[in-house]
């Protein structure tokens, strides 16, 4: 359970990355709706215009001039827990909504076009009707914790939001992603993977490590600044479950002349709602040993490569000194019962 904002620590569910997508709006004249879902962050381009009026990065309607309010549905891209939103008005200054709610409905088969602009059921309002400020950010928490396929956003009366973040926890079906013993990724975020911590952030995109498929290019990863004294750079990621680890996957997609040098494996078993400040403290077992790296490459290791399989509930990654990593994909079973 998370306390304050820390929820802005957990996966954005509506993020474009993993599949998240604004499926409809009463009005999207002046901004299009598929910009709420976009994984970057708002920009703006001064003197940047269309034949409808100033180009905006985001979601924006029309000046309304009848009574009702202006919504758009977005259907997230994993199926979770909602612990928290952010409705991101940057660069929205005389044009932001000045309030907002938020209804929910779980719907794996999707939304019907009929049930777009219903009012109640099957809706769950699961933030009620508040206030907002313009061109910054909005964090507020979500006190429903059911899982959830779709929200839909309402903006009163009308206006542009730049972004719609949805901070959760995947609800993920295990009994069908990883039945018997097969091997998954427990480290994907689509399966519950949750990057933690890192030693330095400085570069790339936040979470890059375990995104679906292999990094469009350098910025698509975790990369470090360059180290000018003694140590190491460390990343923390909580497995979606604990698992006994069977094959690793470190790869170094687009870093050609800033890959580490070495990497290593750690991993440890902690309760799911550990901090990462108290994971320091935790016995760490090595899983791989440091190892050579090589530029631009997908590194496997498996059987006598790995020197404990745990079970582990978190794994740290390790590189020597520095550099940059596109991708970590730790394949096990489920630790079960």
């Amino acid at each position: 359970m998370t306390t304050g904002h820390e929820f802005t620590n957990l996966a954005d569910l509506a993020s474009a990355r993993v599949g998240g997508r604004a499926i409809a709006a009463n009005d999207d004249f002046f901004a299009a709706k598929s910009n709420l879902v976009k994984p970057e962050p708002a920009i703006f381009v001064p003197g940047k215009y269309t034949t409808r009026g100033k180009w905006m990065d985001g979601w924006e309607s029309r000046r309304r001039r009848v009574p009702g309010h202006d919504w758009s549905i977005v259907e997230l891209g994993m199926r979770g827990i909602v612990h928290g939103v952010n409705v991101d008005t940057s660069h929205f200054t005389g044009n932001f909504p000045s309030h907002c709610s938020i209804e929910a409905v779980d719907l794996p088969n999707g939304v019907k076009p009929a049930m777009h602009a219903v009012e109640g059921a099957p809706w769950t309002t699961i933030l009620d009707k508040t206030a907002l400020r313009g061109n910054g950010d909005n964090v507020l928490a979500i006190n429903d914790h059911r899982p959830w396929t779709h929200v839909r956003l309402s903006i009163y009366p009308d206006g542009g939001v730049a972004r719609l973040r949805v901070f959760g926890e995947v609800a993920v079906d295990w009994d069908r992603v990883a039945p018997g013993k097969r091997l998954v990724d427990l480290a994907l975020i689509s399966n519950g993977g949750l990057f933690m911590a890192a030693s330095d952030l400085h570069y790339g995109t936040r979470g890059a490590l375990i995104m679906p498929g292999r990094a469009e290019n350098m910025g698509d990863g975790w990369e470090t600044r360059r180290r000018r004294g003694p140590g190491h750079d460390w990343a923390i990621v909580r497995l979606g479950h604990p698992g006994i680890i069977g094959k690793v996957e470190i790869d170094t997609n687009h870093f050609k002349g800033n890959y580490p040098d070495r990497a290593s494996l750690e991993g440890c078993f902690a309760l799911p709602n550990v901090i990462a400040d108290n994971l320091g403290a935790m016995p760490w077992a090595t899983i791989l040993p440091e190892t050579k790296m090589s530029a631009n490459k997908r590194h496997f290791f498996s059987g006598e490569d790995l020197l404990a399989a745990g079970p582990f509930s978190h794994v740290r990654l390790n590189m020597f000194p520095d550099g940059g990593i596109s991708r970590l994909r730790i394949h096990g079973q489920l630790a079960r019962g």
